[in-house]
């Protein structure tokens, strides 16, 4: 796959995100990153444990003189949105995403991008292969099925992480920090509706935003 993102700072950030694009995980299909998961922490030799359901959790030790610092997580989640536009001939179990740079924005071109949440996991994985940086423990917790049902967080076993602070690297707006629980919860609502007859002079219409 051709560097596209290539220019981008952080170099490492966008490279590592380039490199997603080019890794099929639609929600519920993330077989394949998973392995490139577990195949990148153990490049770095860092243990690498994949668990049950497919969540990946990779862990760095400390910088000499940090061990007793209190661990931190860093927690993103491995699949993405599969849509796109109704022109577009994509298969996402198969087919790369096509990033490109558009004025000051990273598109896709024709579908859905993946910068959620493929940009949290970009920066954990640029902090795991960091060998400038000083830290205490981390542990890099890649989750699998956020978008269609958390599957991945809710099958999470206790006791695996060793980690006292979480840190969420899914957020909507740059610069934002939301502290607090990130969850989600079913509704199911009835109600009771009553046929009306249609007008002769209404008109019907379907409408497809795209």
């Amino acid at each position: 796959m051709s560097k596209v993102l290539g220019g981008l700072k952080p170099e490492r950030l966008w490279n590592h995100f380039e490199e997603i694009c080019g890794i099929p995980h639609p929600s519920k299909k993330e077989g394949n990153i998973i392995k490139f998961m577990k195949e990148f922490g153990e490049k770095l030799g860092l243990e690498t444990h994949v668990d049950e359901v497919g969540n990946v959790i990779i862990r760095k030790p400390a910088t000499a003189g940090m061990e007793n610092r209190t661990g931190i997580i860093l927690q993103g989640h491995l699949d993405m949105v599969p849509q796109k536009n109704s022109d577009k001939n994509h298969d996402f179990e198969k087919d790369p995403i096509q990033p490109r740079i558009e004025g000051e924005w990273v598109k896709a071109t024709g579908t859905t991008l993946g910068a959620d949440n493929g940009m949290g996991v970009s920066a954990t994985m640029a902090i795991l292969e960091s060998k400038d940086l000083k830290h205490g423990p981390i542990e890099g917790l890649f989750t699998i099925d956020e978008e269609t049902g958390m599957t991945g967080a809710f099958g999470l076993k206790a006791g695996l992480l060793k980690g006292d602070i979480l840190i969420n690297l899914d957020s909507e707006e740059e610069g934002e920090l939301c502290i607090g629980c990130a969850g989600g919860t079913n509704g199911n609502i009835t109600f009771k509706y009553k046929d009306a007859a249609v007008q002769a002079v209404m008109a019907a219409y379907k409408i497809s935003v795209t």
